[in-house]
């Protein structure tokens, strides 16, 4: 009687871990995406940076001092003299999740977006240089970080 009992109890508990197994979630498993709100935060960082560069060199380096990721700030980067204007081409922002920046061991905390950009240098209001190149912006606690663009 023990014996059944046993056998009994063990079909249940085999019955119940396969239900178990077998649940799943409902909808369907898709990469993560850019969404509006990350596109919203990382134009928003841009205007603003060229705003900053509008309103000249000291506001433009602070903006880029508050806004250099926090885990970056002392890196010792040579900002190029002058100020820099920025068009992203917002068309080609997308994840970049395996980007760790020059010369560093680990990945920036955040989630790590890239974009194309158009990179000017522009000093005493004249354009003395431009660049295309890539961006890295991270997204942390609601808030678009950068990596100052640092002079060679």
């Amino acid at each position: 009687m023990a014996d059944v009992l046993v056998r009994g109890a063990m079909a249940a508990v085999c019955a119940l871990l396969l239900v178990a197994c077998g649940a799943s979630v409902a909808g369907t498993p898709r990469p993560l995406q850019v969404g509006d709100v990350e596109r919203e935060l990382v134009e928003g960082y841009f205007e603003d940076l060229n705003e900053a560069g509008t309103q000249g060199t000291t506001e433009q380096r602070d903006l880029l001092t508050d806004t250099q990721h926090p885990d970056f700030r002392d890196d010792g980067c040579r900002l190029p003299a002058g100020t820099i204007k920025v068009q992203p081409a917002m068309s080609t922002l997308r994840l970049d999740p395996e980007w760790t920046p020059p010369g560093a061991d680990e990945h920036p905390r955040g989630v790590v977006l890239v974009v194309a950009v158009t990179l000017t240098v522009v000093q005493d209001g004249s354009e003395v240089g431009s660049q295309i190149g890539s961006q890295h912006v991270v997204l942390l606690n609601g808030k678009a970080y950068g990596f100052a663009p640092c002079a060679p």
